[in-house]
């Protein structure tokens, strides 16, 4: 069994419907789903902002090699073009951790770093992922941390940019 953590945003299109064609085509495998939230672009290219949320999945036989390939298969089908880095997308699905029975599994892959290696500096994940489950933990440096905690060392800029909406993802 994994449990995976994936933080899914879009900025182009039907925003909304781009998140959501990610919690239908996870077809049962979803845990929870936290709110959506609407944040203003990160890494520095001038674009309108996003929606985020973050959505916890499980599956008996699925690695994190399949978590990454079904989390592709979701950007291409939404038109996803990658000419940008950081540019806007129709879609993103970023997996930021995999569990399995013995605990956060760890990967130096170049295609794939498990913990996500940005995860604790983006309040665009950290926040709706605490929605989701409360006791969210992540490694960090080489100790697994409260993301409650990872999120109050954030500068306080970065925490209002994230900012809730009525709008919800069902499941």
């Amino acid at each position: 069994m994994t449990r995976t953590v994936l933080s899914i945003g879009s900025n182009l299109g039907d925003r909304l419907a781009h998140l959501q064609s990610v919690v239908d085509g996870l077809d049962g495998c979803v845990r929870a789903v936290s709110p959506v939230y609407e944040t203003d672009a990160w890494g520095g290219v001038e674009q309108g902002p996003f929606l985020n949320a973050v959505v916890i999945a499980e599956h008996p036989d699925r690695s994190p090699a399949d978590w990454l390939r079904i989390g592709q298969e979701f950007e291409d089908a939404s038109g996803r073009v990658r000419e940008i880095h950081w540019g806007p997308r129709t879609l993103d699905v970023d997996i930021i951790t995999c569990q399995d029975g013995a605990g956060q599994i760890h990967s130096d892959d170049p295609r794939l770093t498990l913990p996500h290696p940005y995860a604790h500096l983006r309040a665009f994940v950290l926040i709706p992922w605490l929605a989701a489950d409360a006791d969210a933990r992540l490694w960090v440096t080489g100790t697994e941390q409260p993301v409650s905690a990872l999120l109050a060392e954030l500068d306080a800029k970065e925490r209002t940019g994230v900012r809730p909406t009525d709008l919800v993802l069902s499941h």
